[in-house]
């Protein structure tokens, strides 16, 4: 569930933002670089952050929700199993959907100006021309970022592991977590070797067929 949401989540609202950058807003690349900075945080320091962020008593979160007079919606966001998977996939979406951002601003500024104004001259409202015409050409930035993502995903570690320790909670337990629980915690070496094989596979089943179809291409 956590690789599936945040894939997905970081997607959608990095398409979102770069057709907005696509604009030609102000201020263009300082927004860009800004966006794209938590890409080059590890994951531990974006544990930490949030870790911060999310703290039930002094964190920035729930500081502001009492700011606002909203001091009933408060919560234990890493703690509360309500609220722990929603929690990490939207600091894994901040960390990662400027990367998405980048991928796929590059493919809209592939995409001809002829298009776009031919859509218009058709007639074609803006959500139309984005939806029909412009987001299906996209396929490929599409991919690429949603293997990168996934891969991320699936190793997840550092970030799980300075957050909760061996024991994120069900909602919240990846395949490296895992792995690493019951290979040196529980010290079963076997189990734990068996699991890391099952995150190898898959690791393998996302990057392969990526891999064959730009060979095919002739992008490789």
């Amino acid at each position: 569930m956590l690789l599936l949401a945040f894939t997905v989540l970081s997607l959608v609202v990095g398409l979102l933002i770069a057709i907005l950058v696509d604009q030609r807003i102000r201020l263009e690349n300082t927004f860009r670089t800004i966006y794209l900075l938590p890409m080059s945080l590890s994951f531990v320091v974006t544990a930490i952050f949030w870790s911060w962020m999310y703290n039930p008593r002094i964190g920035l979160l729930n500081e502001l929700l009492r700011g606002l007079g909203l001091g009933s919606l408060t919560q234990a966001w890493l703690s509360d199993p309500q609220f722990k998977l929603a929690a990490i996939v939207f600091a894994l979406m901040w960390q990662f959907s400027g990367y998405c951002m980048v991928v796929y601003l590059a493919g809209l500024r592939a995409i001809p100006d002829a298009q776009y104004e031919a859509a218009r001259i058709d007639g074609a409202s803006t959500l139309r021309l984005y939806w029909r015409v412009i987001i299906p050409q996209l396929r490929a930035s599409t991919m690429s970022a949603a293997v990168v993502l996934v891969v991320f995903a699936l190793k997840a570690f550092d970030f799980l592991f300075v957050l909760f320790g061996v024991n994120p909670g069900e909602s919240a337990d990846i395949l490296s977590v895992m792995m690493y629980r019951v290979a040196f915690d529980r010290i079963q070496w076997a189990y734990g070797s068996a699991v890391a094989m099952v995150l190898f596979a898959m690791a393998l089943g996302v990057i392969g067929p990526y891999l064959f179809v730009q060979y095919r291409r002739g992008e490789l």
